[in-house]
């Protein structure tokens, strides 16, 4: 007997190794979903945690806002997403002002 582990993989064919691949690759995938989707829970429990202590936390709320509502709209959307631009534009202008 050895302690040198088997790789299984070279004695299967070529589809059932490939199939292998693309479930790992998958379940990779569901993971960084999973911890995506509890990092932004978690921020918007932050931001809804506690009021704005100035314009530039307020700002930054409304940015992270405008960004989720922009990233809804259809791509030929143009209007609304040129308005969601011209907005986010404002607050660096504003905030580069102070």
């Amino acid at each position: 007997m050895t302690d040198k582990p088997l790789d299984l993989d070279k004695h299967r064919g070529m589809a059932a190794q490939k199939a292998t691949d693309i479930r790992r690759i998958l379940a990779n995938a569901e993971n960084n979903a999973r911890e995506l989707r509890d990092r932004q829970t978690a921020l918007e429990s932050q931001l809804l945690s506690a009021p704005a202590a100035s314009w530039p936390d307020a700002a930054a709320k409304a940015r992270y806002v405008l960004n989720l509502y922009a990233a809804g709209l259809a791509p030929a959307d143009t209007h609304h997403r040129d308005l969601v631009a011209a907005v986010l534009a404002d607050f660096v202008r504003l905030s580069n002002e102070s």
